[in-house]
């Protein structure tokens, strides 16, 4: 038994039973999750997770440091990647998160120090019966976002924050049915 949502597809089932709602606490990683959660926005998970080895490869395999220093140059090109989503001004804000997760991490020794504290540390494990209980946002992701745009990320809505959590492990929406919980 596992959760509805990734129907029969085997790179969303994949992705279900191995990575969504397991806590990751490694900083490349948690930017990666952040980078495709942000392009998400408006477009379903399946369409992004079908697109991420061209974005692994498009955004410098997911390298902070390197995305951070993409140029006009770097935009340009990526604008014709039929890899990616070719969306400017989600590529624009990826650079531009790229560059302020690394004052984060300055700031506060790792983006992983940060951004769970807005779950206290610990994963917050739901226990919903059907998905259509699963809500699009929390007061955890409110707050994640309010703070992520006062600090001027962009594409960080509270729907876009909750997916993020959801992926990083922030939060376990597996439902209580599901063997992979």
């Amino acid at each position: 038994m596992r959760c509805p949502w990734p129907q029969q597809d085997e790179l969303m089932i994949h992705y279900h039973d191995h990575e969504w709602g397991k806590p990751v606490h490694d900083d490349t990683k948690l930017f990666e999750m952040l980078l495709l959660e942000s392009f998400q926005a408006g477009l379903t998970w399946k369409t992004i997770l079908h697109r991420r080895e061209g974005f692994r490869k498009a955004f410098s395999d997911f390298d902070v440091q390197k995305v951070a220093l993409y140029t006009e140059k770097e935009i340009t090109e990526l604008m014709q990647d039929v890899g990616i989503i070719r969306h400017q001004l989600k590529i624009k804000a990826a650079i531009n998160n790229a560059n302020l997760f690394i004052s984060i991490q300055k700031e506060q020794g790792s983006f992983d120090c940060f951004i769970w504290s807005f779950t206290n540390g610990k994963t917050i494990t739901n226990n919903y019966k059907n998905h259509q209980e699963i809500p699009a946002n929390s007061l955890e992701s409110d707050l994640m976002s309010k703070a992520l745009k006062k600090k001027g990320f962009k594409f960080m809505g509270s729907t876009i924050c909750y997916a993020f959590m959801q992926a990083a492990g922030m939060v376990n929406d597996h439902l209580s049915s599901c063997n992979f919980k």
